[in-house]
This record gives structure tokens, sequence and C-alpha cells, in this order.
């Protein structure tokens, strides 16, 4: 039996796991089934502080998989973590995958029954979701094959969800998409999601905010809208070449960033063909990580960059000086961002993510300030906040400010 471990010094729990053992078999301690539809074998391994998902499959299917989540992974394309994988052990059995599982996520049908997340236009936001990773896909290179709700758990993502790919067993990674791979990936991508939603309306489990057919016949246009602002060649006077900036700013504001720009000039001379290169995503969340060190969501760093920008305003006028940038960050951690989470009980640490719940609290603030007609200020919004999610985790039917732990919800 081989075992080919990543980052052993991080998960040493693993080596003394019955690898040798069918995985319907095991008896370790915090081991839950996991519910749904699956291909092969799946179970939960809940320790403190991670969790793992282990899939039985063919050594084969398991070595590829691997390979293919460490290459989009290096990409930059958002996927759980492999931990290890198990091969050519006894008795002829399959192999195994093992995976990290993804903290703070929750798998669609937490999410869309309603219980796990409310926020407004739910189905758009689910939909954007997952547009946006088939789209990242392409651009890697990387044909899914099987799109689905239950290929792909989603992340709260300061109002917005972040979709994360959790199975690759149909995927093929290439140097590069033609449009006929593309279109036919978008067209498993519509028929999955519209059973997948149909599936949760029939067994009552959808909320009635979500129109199956509207969200699953949305998807074809608007990845088509986002693959042309991110890939399409633009054709302009020579005396407009402000529009290389805004089409950089649009970009930017979709949290996608080009390495490259070709300028070319046409026959005539009078125009230009603008042509966007290595298009990469998460333009907020790196400039956050440089001038904090925090990682986060894309639309949380966005959140949070605007409340360092506002808070090194107030800042300069109080020193009576300009700051550099990285001076005013490091103010706005140390004044604003740790206090906040240091100030959150130990039952609700933990629930959501840090950048998560700084983003509620600032929502929070400004609701809180329309109300009464002035700034209420940070201090009192932390308080109030926490008031309100501790009502929230006592509440049977309340929306919840934490993903859901039960591993029956969890969909490797």
């Amino acid at each position: 039996m081989r075992l080919q471990l990543s980052k052993p010094s991080e998960h040493p729990a693993v080596v003394g796991w019955p690898l040798a053992d069918p995985l319907g078999s095991w008896q370790l301690d915090h081991l839950q089934p996991v519910a749904g539809l699956h291909r092969h074998e799946v179970r939960l391994v809940e320790l403190d502080p991670v969790s793992y998902v282990v899939k039985e499959l063919p050594d084969r299917l398991a070595e590829r998989e691997s390979r293919l989540l460490r290459e989009l992974h290096e990409a930059g394309v958002p996927t759980v973590e492999i931990v290890g994988v198990v091969t050519d052990r006894p008795r002829g059995q399959d192999g195994l995958l093992i995976t990290r599982f993804l903290d703070y996520s929750l798998p669609y049908r937490t999410l869309l029954a309603g219980r796990g997340l409310r926020i407004p236009s739910l189905g758009e936001r689910l939909l954007d979701a997952l547009t946006g990773l088939l789209v990242r896909l392409h651009l890697a290179g990387f044909f899914w094959g099987d799109c689905s709700l239950s290929n792909t758990l989603f992340r709260r993502d300061a109002g917005a969800l972040s979709a994360f790919i959790i199975d690759l067993e149909t995927g093929e990674r290439h140097a590069e998409l033609t449009d006929g791979q593309r279109l036919l990936d978008l067209s498993i991508a519509t028929e999955n999601v519209a059973g997948g939603l149909l599936d949760l309306q029939a067994a009552g489990r959808l909320s009635d905010e979500v129109d199956p057919w509207q969200v699953a016949l949305a998807i074809e246009e608007t990845y088509a809208r986002l693959w042309l602002e991110l890939t399409g060649t633009e054709e302009f006077h020579v005396d407009e070449s402000f529009r290389v900036a805004q089409r950089l700013d649009r970009l930017h504001e979709l949290g996608f960033d080009a390495e490259e720009i070709d300028l070319e000039t046409t026959a005539g001379g009078t125009h230009l063909r603008l042509v966007p290169r290595v298009v990469e995503h998460g333009f907020h969340a790196r400039e956050l990580f440089e001038l904090t060190g925090l990682r986060t969501g894309e639309n949380q760093a966005r959140r949070l960059l605007q409340d360092v920008q506002r808070y090194g305003v107030v800042t300069e006028q109080r020193m009576g000086a300009k700051q550099r940038p990285v001076i005013i960050a490091d103010l706005w951690l140390s004044e604003r961002f740790q206090p906040a989470l240091a100030a959150i009980p130990a039952d609700l640490v933990g629930k959501l993510e840090p950048a998560e719940i700084y983003h509620q609290i600032l929502e929070h603030r400004w609701y809180l300030s329309e109300a009464a007609g002035t700034d209420v200020g940070l201090d009192l919004a932390v308080r109030s906040w926490i008031k309100l999610a501790e009502q929230a985790l006592t509440a049977p039917d309340a929306a919840e400010p934490v993903s859901e732990s039960g591993a029956d919800d969890r969909n490797p």
C-alpha cells in the first residue's frame, strides 16, 4: 500500500487511519456519512481543527483527480485542498482520495433551503458564483464535464457567494479550450443546474424566492457577458486611449486583472485594437493581502479595502499629514479590525471567516447609522451585532450567521 501525503506535518492524524480497510467499515471517532448521491463511497472525518473528506475510487481516478486539484490550485482556481492519495491497497481494493473539507462553506441544499444564509436575490447570487467559477475554469483550460450544484461548495463573500469546485472526476486539462468545448460545458451546466433545482423544489426544500428555470436558463447569458468582458477584443480611435484605463477598471470591478494588454494598430493607423492577455481573478484580494496579510474572498477584500481607505482619510486628518498606504493598513489592523474580532464571544468565533464577520459588522453599522441619522461608530455596531448573532443562534428557525455543522449537509 502506498500513501502520498501532502504537508505531513499538518496532517499527522491521517497516518493512523485504517487505510488498508474498506472505507465503509471504518470505525474512527468523529466519522460521519455524507448525504446525497455519490458515485463512490464517501466519508467525512471531523477532527479539530481540520475536517477531511475521504472518497474511495479506483487508483487511476484517485491519482488523476489529485493531480488536477493541484494543477487548478496552482492556476488560482478555487478548489478544495488535496491532502493525500492512497493506492495499491490490499485485496485489490480501490484507492482513497483525501481532501480537506472547505471551512465556512455551505452545500447548495443548505443554502437554497434558506437555513444557512438569507440574502437578497439568492438565485442571482448563486448564478453569479457558479458562472464565475465556470469562466475561471475555462480561462485555465479546464473542461469540467459535470458542472453542477452537487459538485460545488459555496462560501459567503460580503453579501455575495463564492463557488469552489470539489469534484473533478470528469474534468480534462488543456492548454486552451475550443469554443466547442466551452459551449458543451456550458450546456451541461445549464441542464445539471436545472435538474438539481427542480429536484429540490419537488422535495419541498427550495426557497420560494428561487425559480429553477429562471436561474438555469440565465447561466448561458451571464457566462457570455462575463466571457466577453474578460477576453473580448475592443477597437477604438487612437485619440481614445483613455478606453484602456476604462477596460481595466471594468476588469478590476469584476475582481479580475490582466497581466498584459496588447495594443495593435490597425492597417489604416487610425484605430487601436485592445486584446487582454492572461486574465486572473483576485485583484482586490491580492491588494488586501499585500497591505495587511489577510486572506479573504474577493468581495470581502473589496469591502475591507473601502474601510481601510475611509479609516485612512480620518487618520490623516487626525495626524495632519499624508501617510503611506502600508502605515494606514497597519493602523487599521491594530485599531479597528483586530479589536472588533477580539470582542466576538468564544461561541461565535470560528463560525464565520473573520473577514465575513467584519463585513457583517460594517453592514450592521450602516443600517444602525441610517436609522439613527448619524454614524453610531464601530464599537456600538460590534456590540449590537453580537447581540443579534447570539439571538440567531438560539432561535430555532432564524437564519444563522454561521454555517451548519451537520455532516448530512456536507457534499464532497
